[in-house]
């Protein structure tokens, strides 16, 4: 059984692709041990408790120095023992203390085919914003494994979505979602499960 560990900052559609995979047996032999937010406010909090999950709120604001946070961000993910842990819309810059004690066992969804639209200040609306901007008529999203870079790490998983006339950059966003992230999201976390069960 892969024990992930969600990381969210909204309001976790794509924590609830994942949960909608499990309970649907498309995703077996996974189980989400803990859901993180750095937000109180997260919706995605509501969703993890409403499907028993157990669910956490570390915010940055609740401490004095980025350096606390970190270490309580370490803290909330080391007392869950999770075998993987997922970054699903957290818009936290993932602390070096993190990567070093979960180095190849990070990853993180992105709302483009990287290399195009990643890297630092392309998160959220602004990635599908660039991609209208620059006129891109195909576009997409991609699970990456994370590193010490901005959307750096090793490619897992990568799905098209086309950008079509008239397309603003909410419209795009909910494409990509629906079209790749809700499903490479779910599927990539099923390679990694599978890949653990053959070691």
């Amino acid at each position: 059984m892969l024990k992930i560990a969600v990381c969210v900052s909204g309001g976790g559609t794509n924590l609830q692709a994942i949960i909608d995979s499990i309970k649907s047996g498309r995703l077996e032999n996974v189980e989400i041990v803990r859901v993180i937010s750095n937000n109180p406010n997260a919706y995605a909090l509501e969703r993890a408790r409403n499907e028993g999950i157990d669910a956490v709120c570390v915010s940055p604001k609740s401490f004095s120095t980025r350096d606390e946070f970190n270490s309580a961000l370490l803290d909330s993910l080391n007392e869950a023992k999770p075998d993987l842990v997922v970054l699903a819309g957290f818009l936290v810059v993932i602390p070096k203390n993190v990567i070093e004690a979960y180095r190849g066992r990070i990853i993180n969804i992105h709302p483009s085919l990287i290399p195009s639209f990643c890297g630092t200040g392309y998160y959220g609306l602004k990635v599908h914003e660039a991609a209208l901007q620059r006129g891109v008529k195909i576009t997409g999203a991609t699970v990456h494994y994370v590193d010490e870079g901005t959307d750096t790490g090793p490619i897992i998983m990568q799905k098209a979505v086309e950008v079509k006339e008239g397309d603003t950059p909410e419209i795009l966003q909910r494409r990509v979602m629906e079209q790749a992230e809700w499903i490479i999201l779910p599927e990539s976390i099923g390679l990694i499960a599978k890949e653990t069960e053959k070691k």
